[in-house]
């Protein structure tokens, strides 16, 4: 066998190998929108606070601000009626006290919504299938958290919280005509 074929053989059998076994090299995306650490920091921040007794200088001090804050919404008196009496389904004694007392004060009403996240998006797999767009998969990881807490007159009378303390999902996209699939889109619309 001739040697120049052998080396050119290995070369690209070696080549292959290493660009079907780098994933390091596929795409990562990290979104953090909070200072938050984690869903259970921020938990505890929200539930730390005491109706009827926390005012703005202990949230500023918690880093719960929407000056601190990333992604906070200052709702109004009306979104905050808009939020809490959607129906005739809810009733005014179903409501918390924080919350009718908001309600009747719109004036002095306000709300903070709190949105946080710590998102991070990795493509996984065999780098030479996803950069040829044959088969492409992504794993997202991570947390979301949202809160709101309602304030009278800089004190707050209301606060509750929600969202997903693990985020977990896995896409996978298989296209069989790898580089050719986007094809077919582009000549249609360009006739």
């Amino acid at each position: 066998m001739n040697p120049r074929k052998l080396i050119d053989g290995i070369f690209l059998l070696s080549w292959a190998l290493l660009l079907s076994s780098c994933s390091s090299m596929l795409p990562r995306v990290r979104s953090e929108s909070s200072p938050f650490t984690s869903f259970d920091e921020a938990r505890q921040r929200i539930e730390g606070l005491v109706p009827m007794q926390s005012d703005v200088v202990i949230l500023t001090r918690l880093g719960i601000s929407p000056v601190q804050q990333p992604n906070t919404t200052i709702l109004t008196h009306a979104d905050i009626v808009r939020r809490f009496v959607p129906s005739s389904l809810l009733k005014r004694e179903d409501l918390d006290a924080g919350v009718l007392a908001c309600l009747e004060a719109p004036d002095a009403c306000r709300g903070w919504e709190i949105t946080a996240a710590r998102i991070h998006k990795k493509r996984t797999g065999n780098f030479l299938t996803d950069f040829t767009n044959f088969s492409r998969r992504s794993e997202t990881t991570g947390w979301r958290f949202s809160a709101l807490i309602l304030l009278i007159n800089n004190v707050v009378v209301y606060r509750a919280w929600g969202g997903q303390p693990s985020v977990n999902e896995v896409e996978v996209q298989t296209n069989p005509l790898g580089p050719l699939q986007e094809m077919g889109p582009a000549l249609v619309t360009a006739r």
